[in-house]
């Protein structure tokens, strides 16, 4: 069987953005609730906000460490897999990624160091300030990143002239159509991961009591932003899905498994898209509802798939679930965000045991959405690397073979499971220590190590000893 370097450094380019897109989707909203907890502190000097900040800050400088690790090497396989892309995209790619450097990376590397040792040792006003830095740097980092992205996607302010496209207009190119969207509908997304991974370890040490007041105030806190945040990301999903529908019809008809144009369409619960035979097998569906939602019409046409080539049409069974299982998670963020609210009103937040172990089933959640979402938006682009102008098969690297690339994806998928390994393993070390002071730690203490917990407790990777990635 001969290897397709073509598909062997796609699944590349999907592993490894994939990997790294989970640190900083995670980080940019907890930088942003680092520098609440550093404001809160130095305006109340109530310790319970410096021990959150604390703790936090731990997590912090673990994720944001995997995701500079996994983000560096990244940039390698656009001049090893892609170089007829990377010379043909240079004008506009390289100064897009020379801007975040000097903007955001250079921000982050003057504030990050003094966050991360700099407490005790700076007024704490500078503290606050470093804090505020940071945070600022991670959302310079993603307008930047995004930008270059949507790009891809909706491509504006360029032409393509001898296989190179040159900029006719910075700021068309910049923000282009999709853009905006994209940028709300990730920077949300971000706040959402926060959210959720503070409530379910602070879920978690509730249901030791460690700590109660601390994580009572945390808890309370990421409630309250989920009960804000989850809607609106349906709302931003909602205008995101219409801005797509007019650049990228071809894609959303995947998402909705619609093969032929017409209007009155439904929208289908479950279905299996058989893509040779150009249709759905076992269908369950709601009458309209997706041209309800996509053209705000109950008579609303939506195009179908066969408008499109089938060699231009995406691989609708992955963009069609994909996209499912993100807006699932999403109501079910919306449910959980409610469920807080009834608990709120009945004064039991935070003794009803069964929504803080639901709560700390919750963390991996986010994630599984953002990537899924990920997976929706880069599947459907297919074959296209830049929409309309370039595909996939154009910028593939001329001389590379099918072994050189397997080598390749071997090689960063070893260095990147080191990597997660060594990741859970710190993460999970610094959550079981919590946010008590080192020198009032008694590390002998059986219970320290294991904390004591009720029978009925839910189990998680950070109630053993034993190494966290192979229990």
């Amino acid at each position: 069987m001969e290897l397709d370097p073509l598909v062997l450094s796609r699944l590349q380019f999907a592993f490894v953005v994939s990997f790294h897109a989970i640190f900083p989707v995670f980080t940019i909203g907890l930088a942003s609730y680092i520098a609440l907890l550093h404001g809160l502190f130095f305006k109340t000097k109530n310790p319970a906000w410096d021990r959150l900040s604390l703790f936090w800050t731990k997590v912090f400088a673990v994720v944001f460490g995997m995701g500079v690790v996994s983000g560096i090497v990244m940039s390698f396989q656009f001049g090893t897999n892609w170089s007829n892309f990377s010379q043909a995209s240079s004008n506009f790619l390289g100064p897009m990624l020379s801007y975040e450097v000097v903007t955001a990376f250079f921000l982050e590397a003057a504030f990050l160091g003094v966050l991360l040792f700099g407490r005790g040792k700076v007024p704490q006003g500078v503290h606050l300030f470093a804090a505020i830095m940071v945070a600022v740097g991670t959302f310079i980092s993603s307008f930047w990143i995004l930008s270059a992205n949507s790009w891809l996607h909706t491509p504006a302010g360029v032409e393509l002239v001898d296989f190179r496209f040159h900029v006719t207009s910075w700021s068309e190119a910049i923000f282009n159509p999709s853009f905006p969207y994209r940028f709300m509908h990730m920077a949300v997304a971000s706040f959402l991961t926060g959210g959720f991974v503070v409530a379910g370890v602070s879920a978690w040490f509730l249901l030791r009591d460690r700590d109660p007041d601390a994580n009572r105030r945390a808890l309370s806190m990421c409630l309250w932003l989920l009960l804000f945040l989850a809607p609106t990301q349906a709302v931003i999903g909602d205008f995101h899905g219409i801005n797509t529908l007019e650049h990228q019809p071809t894609k959303v008809a995947a998402m909705e498994g619609h093969w032929e144009t017409s209007g009155n369409v439904p929208l289908l619960l479950f279905a299996i898209p058989d893509q040779e035979a150009q249709t759905n097998h076992f269908e369950l569906a709601i009458p309209n509802l997706a041209s309800i939602i996509l053209t705000h019409s109950i008579d609303g046409e939506v195009p179908g798939i066969s408008e499109a080539a089938p060699e231009e049409q995406p691989p609708v069974l992955i963009v069609f679930w994909g996209f499912r299982v993100m807006v699932g998670i999403g109501l079910l963020m919306i449910a959980v965000a409610l469920t807080g609210l009834v608990l709120r009103r009945k004064g039991r937040i935070y003794d009803k045991r069964l929504f803080l172990k639901g709560l700390t089933a919750m963390i991996p959640m986010p994630f599984v959405a953002v990537l899924a979402g990920w997976i929706v938006t880069e599947s459907g682009r297919s074959p296209w690397l830049v929409y309309g102008m370039m595909t996939h098969a154009e910028g593939l690297t001329p001389s590379l073979t099918g072994p050189m690339a397997l080598f390749t994806l071997i090689g960063y998928a070893l260095v990147y499971g080191v990597v997660f390994y060594a990741g859970i393993y710190y993460l999970t070390r610094v959550v079981r220590n919590g946010m008590l002071p080192e020198e009032e730690r008694d590390t002998t203490d059986e219970n320290f190590k294991r904390p004591m917990r009720p029978m009925s407790a839910a189990h998680t990777p950070f109630d053993d000893d034993v190494d966290p990635v192979r229990s």
